[in-house]
């Protein structure tokens, strides 16, 4: 038929009927006298009420067949394009997951690592002291570790892990609503296999390409691996912090025990690290890290893995093992990193470092440092300083790079060129003795005219004032400038070069007449391993701070053997020069620094109070310190006898608490070489007469003052103003 509708089919479904054909309405006629027949035999007006009835009730049939009939159409429509919607869904998720697994990294790459190897320093004790590149420990099966240590990853970081495919729905649902009433991300919806598939194949990257392929990796895995597989692939893969990959690391790192062995606590606050590795770090912050691990212990318990009595239990008693401490070593630990490939060649492998450094001594020259710079410093307008501590063999027992690592890693210990004022005497009375000089030379203290290139030179004594008549011991333990510029023209700047860099600097040095008042300038580490020659019985010193390197495996790749350049310095100068530095200590310009058991030193002072330093030695420690300010501003009057010689003594007072005294290396034996030293004060006078300076350049650099104080016993028995030496 046409889409025209008829006049009775229209009417029918006025009436609430279903159109019907020709046909069907013969049929219906056909049956009525069958029906009439029926209806007479009950009386005329029966058939009549009766029909009447019928057709009521056939009309309300109608009726609801027609609303049936409407409400099939429309579920049936519904359906068809809920198909439809299906299919073209399915297809176009296809092309989105096509698309984004197009370039999914293969992952094949599951078993390799890619990771920076790791450097691990050692103390010469074996204790660890710090660690660079990445630090991955034993690989473990969550079968071996305690039970508390995967509940406790999983009550914090994703309590549906056992349940979900991979990607949590519901989680997702409850991370968007916490979010969104925070107003803020507070928290985050990937499960444990979504992290491990980032942490395996993906980059930290948050994009929206990124998650589709987090999601679909997190499937794959969950295809090829059981839960307790995903589980301990990724307790050995996540990064805890401090260098360390996986629990194993992180337990040996953070409590000194493998995972294996770690308690309830312990387990939490490892727990407690995945979400902010640095910020919970108890090395870092104890108080933070605890408050963290007593959450994850609270979700432990909404998790049905303990009960609240024993998660009371285990944060009020915080039990865990030893946590390593804040690194206050680094330092020391920059300096060793960057000479570990120079012994060994470009690392390839995890290598352990054993150094030399003393962890005790080490704390004993920070807190030293820090305590006299915190009382004084201010003050006295001084706002850094450096130490360095040796063994007389010139192996490093502390190094102290400045107040605070964290706000400068700038290593003044090691880096800094400064002006070492009169502590870079040593080198030109090294040089006056072994041309003959003794501390028994007599010497004239008064003013000198050196000439130069630029005209006449007159170094000054500190504060202007002379002495007349000295010995040579009493110039250098006053640090008077005049006698050490008469003996440095009387051997030469260049032969006072050559004794410096024979004993150790390897700084330039401008073989000038002012070379003689530390006008040069020198690392405190370099001049404190020079001082260290005339600890060591007159051998030479390069100071070292690495004892061997070993493999991972224990292959021995560096082991440190030979005892330096061999003598430098003769019995004879040796016992010359400790003399002249012992009365320094005992009653010169360094008496604030006397330990109070035999000791030798020098104080220096640069120009203007720049620079100030003392540099000494016991039988059994060599220390160097110096004070200034990074930007080269003076200080109030800052000298190398005040607080520099304040920080040597604390050090090495606490240093050498219970250690026997020993006496230092005295005189050597035999009369003064009167001959040599007559040879000596000629050359003298002709060169200050001819206003020769052996090849110098004298205008290259100012003059400096030097340090000079009040008599010493020698001159009628006056002692110098402790702390105001140069």
């Amino acid at each position: 038929m046409s889409g025209k509708l008829s006049p009775h089919r229209g009417e029918l479904r006025a009436q609430g009927r279903p159109a019907v054909s020709a046909p069907g309405r013969a049929r219906r006629k056909a049956k009525a006298p069958s029906k009439g027949t029926a209806s007479s035999s009950g009386g005329k007006g029966g058939g009549k009420s009766g029909g009447r009835a019928r057709s009521a009730g056939a009309g309300r049939r109608r009726r609801q067949t027609a609303r049936s009939g409407g409400l099939g159409r429309w579920i049936r429509r519904l359906v068809v394009w809920g198909l439809i919607a299906v299919i073209w869904g399915g297809v176009a998720l296809a092309g989105v997951v096509a698309y984004f697994a197009y370039d999914l990294p293969k992952v094949e790459s599951i078993a390799d690592i890619q990771r920076r190897p790791s450097v691990q320093l050692v103390s010469s004790e074996g204790e660890a002291l710090a660690s660079f590149g990445d630090l991955y420990g034993e690989a473990v099966w969550i079968g071996d570790l305690p039970p508390h240590l995967p509940r406790a990853v999983i009550a914090v970081e994703d309590r549906r892990f056992y349940a979900h495919p991979g990607v949590d729905p519901i989680g997702l649902t409850r991370a968007l609503v916490a979010n969104l009433r925070a107003g803020r991300v507070v928290q985050g919806g990937s499960t444990l296999t979504q992290q491990l598939a980032k942490n395996l194949f993906l980059t930290p990257e948050r994009t929206i390409e990124r998650k589709v392929q987090e999601a679909l990796l997190a499937l794959w895995l969950e295809q090829k691996f059981s839960k307790d597989q995903i589980l301990s692939l990724y307790l050995n893969r996540v990064y805890f912090g401090s260098g360390t990959y996986g629990v194993d690391a992180a337990a040996r790192r953070y409590f000194g025990k493998p995972a294996r062995e770690l308690g309830l606590y312990e387990s939490a606050m490892l727990a407690g690290l995945l979400k902010a590795p640095s910020r919970y770090n108890p090395a870092r912050d104890a108080d933070l890290a605890h408050t963290r691990t007593t959450l994850v212990l609270t979700s432990m318990v909404r998790a049905g893995y303990l009960s609240l009595e024993q998660a009371q239990e285990a944060a009020d008693k915080r039990a865990r093992g030893r946590v390593a401490l804040a690194s206050h070593n680094r330092y020391f630990a920059d300096w060793v990193l960057a000479q570990v490939e120079g012994y060994v060649g470009k690392l390839t492998h995890d290598v352990v470092v054993t150094t030399t450094l003393d962890p005790k001594l080490q704390s004993i020259a920070e807190e030293e440092v820090r305590r006299v710079m915190l009382e004084a410093g201010p003050e006295r307008a001084a706002s850094q300083a450096a130490a360095v501590v040796l063994a007389p063999d010139g192996a490093i027992k502390a190094m102290v790079g400045g107040l605070d690592y964290g706000q400068s890693q700038f290593n003044r210990a090691a880096q800094a060129l400064r002006q070492p004022g009169s502590a870079f005497k040593l080198f030109v009375y090294l040089a006056g003795v072994e041309e003959g000089l003794t501390p028994d030379s007599r010497w004239t203290d008064g003013p000198v005219a050196i000439s130069t290139a630029t005209g006449p030179w007159t170094p000054r004594n500190y504060g202007g004032r002379y002495y007349g008549e000295v010995t040579l011991r009493e110039a250098f333990a006053r640090s008077l400038n005049s006698v050490a510029v008469q003996v440095a023209q009387g051997v030469g700047p260049k032969k006072v070069a050559a004794a410096a860099k024979r004993l150790g600097i390897t700084t330039p040095l401008e073989a000038t007449p002012s070379l003689a008042l530390g006008a040069s300038e020198v690392t405190l580490l370099e001049l404190t391993g020079a001082y260290a020659t005339l600890a060591n019985g007159g051998n030479g010193v390069f100071p070292f701070g690495i004892q061997r390197i070993v493999s991972r495996e224990g292959v021995m790749l560096y082991d440190r053997s030979g005892a330096g350049p061999g003598r430098l310095v003769s019995p004879r100068d040796l016992g010359r020069m400790n003399d002249m530095l012992q009365a320094t200590v005992g009653w010169g310009t360094g008496r604030r620094a006397d330990p109070g058991r035999p000791a030798a030193g020098k104080t220096g002072t640069s120009q203007d109070f720049r620079d100030a330093w003392f540099l000494g030695f016991t039988a059994d420690l060599v220390a160097g310190v110096w004070v200034g300010n990074d930007d080269g501003k003076p200080m109030k009057e800052v000298t190398g006898g005040s607080l520099p010689a304040d920080i040597w003594k604390g050090v090495m007072v606490r240093a050498l608490d219970g250690v026997p005294p020993r006496s230092l290396q005295g005189p050597a034996p035999g009369p003064a070489d009167d001959a040599a030293s007559g040879d000596f004060l000629s050359n003298l006078f002709d060169r200050l007469i001819g206003g020769g300076s052996d090849g110098g350049s004298a205008g290259a650099s100012n003059p400096q003052r030097g340090s000079s104080d009040p008599a010493a016993p020698a001159a009628g028995g006056r002692l110098p103003p402790a702390g105001s030496d140069r």
